[in-house]
């Protein structure tokens, strides 16, 4: 399989990475490009590829186009590259935010994947969703599935509406996490307990619960409700999140994210 990155950001290099890793594809058939000298230096010294500057020459010889720049960068890449690329050529954006709508009008181009990957991808731990217009055949979404899965989980969807929805859910979600790491280890410091040993037990507490949702059968609020002892500790806790609105709070920051998306993408909030 022949790919072509265009932008050579972080979760573009999480992708190609994956890819060679898992054999996908060899070196000699993997082009990027890049702007940056400095990034295509060390994208083709560390990975064997063709890097250049130029969008065109990376795209030419791609079976899979992957547009991995940023979402104010698409501009760029439809002045670039519209009404470049051959009929067969499958473009697959992780552009947030980006709908096909755009992609297929400004690259006059209909074989198009939209995915929302998100950044645990970086160690094949992420979770990527994705939808397809009509054109794409079968052999090319098995490609958008194969590619996927290197990087994690992969969930197909056949609406485009729930890409901007898993955006703010998953592809936010990461730094949701981080944020709640950080509170409880400086809630942990604190009460009296020293930065690194906080950070430890709130990270296993947090690798340990994920793992235990998905492998208990039960769901959130039964473990939730399990660990909960009536005038214990944890209801201690808990009814200072009620009192803070936690949920309330939470879908606020969601929907945020949400209705960024989609600004993102030229619709109204």
């Amino acid at each position: 399989m022949k790919i072509a990155f265009i932008g050579g950001g972080n979760m573009g290099e999480a992708m190609l990475s994956a890819i060679l890793d898992c054999g996908l594809a060899a070196p000699w058939e993997i082009s990027v490009s890049d702007p940056s000298e400095d990034r295509r230096n060390y994208i083709g010294e560390k990975y064997d590829v063709l890097a250049t500057n130029d969008n065109r020459v990376a795209a030419q010889g791609g079976e899979v186009v992957v547009l991995a720049v940023k979402p104010q960068q698409v501009s760029e890449v439809i002045a670039d590259l519209g009404g470049q690329l051959k009929p067969s050529q499958l473009v697959l954006s992780i552009m947030a935010g980006i709908p096909i709508t755009i992609l297929r009008n400004g690259l006059k181009h209909n074989r198009i994947v939209r995915v929302m990957p998100n950044t645990p991808a970086q160690i094949g731990e992420g979770i990527s969703v994705w939808t397809a217009t009509p054109e794409v055949t079968k052999r090319q979404k098995g490609w958008t599935s194969s590619i996927l899965g290197s990087i994690g989980k992969e969930i197909y969807v056949d609406d485009e509406k729930y890409l901007d929805m898993a955006t703010a859910l998953h592809g936010s979600g990461p730094a949701y996490f981080f944020l709640f790491v950080e509170a409880l280890t400086e809630a942990g410091e604190q009460i009296g307990l020293p930065h690194q040993l906080a950070q430890e037990l709130v990270l296993q507490t947090m690798l340990g619960s994920g793992h235990l949702i998905e492998k208990s059968g039960k769901s959130p609020a039964e473990l939730r409700q399990m660990v909960t002892s009536k005038g214990g500790t944890t209801a201690a806790a808990l009814l200072e999140f009620e009192r803070g609105e936690f949920t309330r709070l939470v879908v606020r920051a969601v929907q945020a994210a949400y209705n960024r998306a989609k600004e993102l993408g030229g619709e109204p909030k």
